[in-house]
């Protein structure tokens, strides 16, 4: 029975060689790379038991290595190796979380006892991680490589420092909570909570009690005192996604606590005071709901400190295969299948595709692959064919055919002296509106809303209505 899983990372093909023959001949399993990035690759398909890499390599580098892994994968038990020149980074990398370092020229004895005690501590690890509950999901890594989502990667580091409000605005589904995340994770309250709240999926007469809290008997059903999201991220960071959606009633409360730090909790009558970051987002044009007297001006600069712009799928194409890579391993280890591959014909056909959707349509039309396509390689024929179609062009006699048939019905109707004609067709004609704006916005309410030129209060009465 092998001891353990040990994967080697080093440029260098001879001490590579060297640590395969030397690992392998102790009974261990033994995997080796040439470069850090191939390493992160293969950790979305598998994780070993220990890791040992160089410091210096072509590309990213060992101690970029080691950030990935403390960040996603903060178990696994890294050991640096590094040349005596390399002494302070190497101190520095075991300050930030390897397990140990190993100097070249390494002494085998030497490396095989420290290997062994690294194994010893992933296996306690491990014991640990069953017994003891986590704090929170583990948050996906952010992907790309595109000069827009570079831009977005370069305003994250130099906000890391930074607990300042921060507006994130784009359309929906390209990843606004992920890149709230990591400002949460590289500010400095990542220790603290980051908690989401989006203000389209909570009915208008809960909000102010979701964001303050209520005291015990504020309103009926409020049986005991509840804190609020404001006082859950104490500390940390509060998320408001979809902020143009914030009631204005909301939006005076929230107001004064940034400029208070304190507020009252829904029938109570002593401040709470509170250090929270606020990272806003929406994929709404605030600026115009300023204009409209729908959000307030004053709110806006307040949130408006720094903004970040999270591009459409279709403004980085080039990201789009490596997406979809990604998509599918975490559909396959979801699903607990074999991983799909794409042909570079079906990589090819879905760059080309405008994604309405953004990052979530792609992430779902993986996962629909992973179950759906026939062979292990998907292939240009597997793609659904949603994907590639088009809107029917405005023709003059496709709107002549249409209103024509309206045109014969109504006289047909009328014929037959029916009365109260337009009572009957206006809720037909608005059910078949609403089913195929959510269809098309795949169930999401808001922009289906947006579709059809209502506000998302409307629709949700309308759908009441003609059930």
């Amino acid at each position: 029975m092998s001891k353990g899983f040990i994967w080697v990372v080093d440029d260098d093909s001879s001490i590579r060689w060297v640590l395969e023959k030397t690992l392998t001949s102790t009974n261990m399993m033994c995997e080796s790379f040439g470069d850090a990035e191939s390493v992160i690759q293969a950790l979305e398909r598998n994780v070993p038991d220990v890791i040992i890499s160089d410091i210096r390599m072509p590309g990213m580098d060992g101690l970029s290595l080691l950030h990935h892994i403390q960040e996603n994968y903060p178990e696994l038990p890294v050991i640096i190796m590094t040349a005596h020149s390399d002494l302070d980074a190497a101190v520095s990398a075991y300050q930030k979380g390897a397990f140990e370092y190993l100097p070249k020229p390494f002494d085998i004895d030497e490396t095989l006892t420290l290997v062994e005690r690294a194994l010893a501590h992933s296996q306690e690890q491990k014991k640990q991680s069953i017994n003891t509950p986590k704090k929170e999901h583990h948050v996906p890594e952010i992907i790309g490589e595109a000069p827009a989502m570079q831009e977005v990667f370069r305003a994250i580091g130099r906000l890391s420092r930074s607990s300042i409000s921060v507006l994130i605005n784009g359309e929906s589904g390209t990843g606004k909570e992920l890149v709230a995340h990591a400002l949460h994770r590289h500010s400095p309250r990542a220790n603290n909570e980051f908690i989401a709240l989006n203000m389209a999926a909570i009915p208008k007469d809960l909000i102010e009690s979701e964001l303050f809290g209520h005291e015990k008997g504020a309103f009926t059903g409020a049986n005991s005192v509840r804190k609020g999201r404001f006082e859950q991220a104490n500390g940390g960071t509060l998320f408001l996604d979809e902020i143009g959606d914030m009631p204005l009633d909301i939006q005076t409360r929230l107001l004064r606590v940034l400029a208070d730090g304190q507020f009252y909790r829904v029938g109570g009558h002593s401040p709470v005071q509170v250090d929270v970051r606020i990272i806003a987002a929406t994929h709404q044009n605030l600026e115009k709901l300023v204009t409209d007297g729908e959000f307030r001006e004053d709110l806006f600069h307040r949130l408006n400190v720094i903004r970040v712009h999270i591009p459409a799928l279709r403004e980085r194409r080039e990201d789009i295969k490596k997406l979809a890579e990604h998509f599918l391993r975490l559909a396959a280890k979801e699903l607990a299948v074999e991983c799909k591959t794409l042909s570079q014909s079906a990589s090819d056909k879905l760059s080309q595709c405008d994604w309405p959707g953004n990052v979530r349509q792609l992430e779902n039309t993986c996962r629909w692959l992973t179950v759906m396509a026939s062979s292990q390689e998907v292939l240009p024929s597997d793609l659904p064919s949603e994907l590639f179609s088009t809107p029917i062009p405005q023709q003059q006699h496709q709107t002549t055919d249409w209103q024509e048939q309206l045109s014969s019905w109504v006289e047909n109707q009328l014929n037959q002296g029916e009365e109260d004609i337009l009572n009957k067709v206006i809720p037909n004609v608005e059910r078949i509106l609403l089913n195929k704006a959510l269809h098309h916005t795949h169930g999401h309410k808001q922009d289906a809303a947006k579709l059809l030129g209502w506000g998302r209060n409307t629709l949700t009465r309308k759908l009441k209505e003609l059930e």
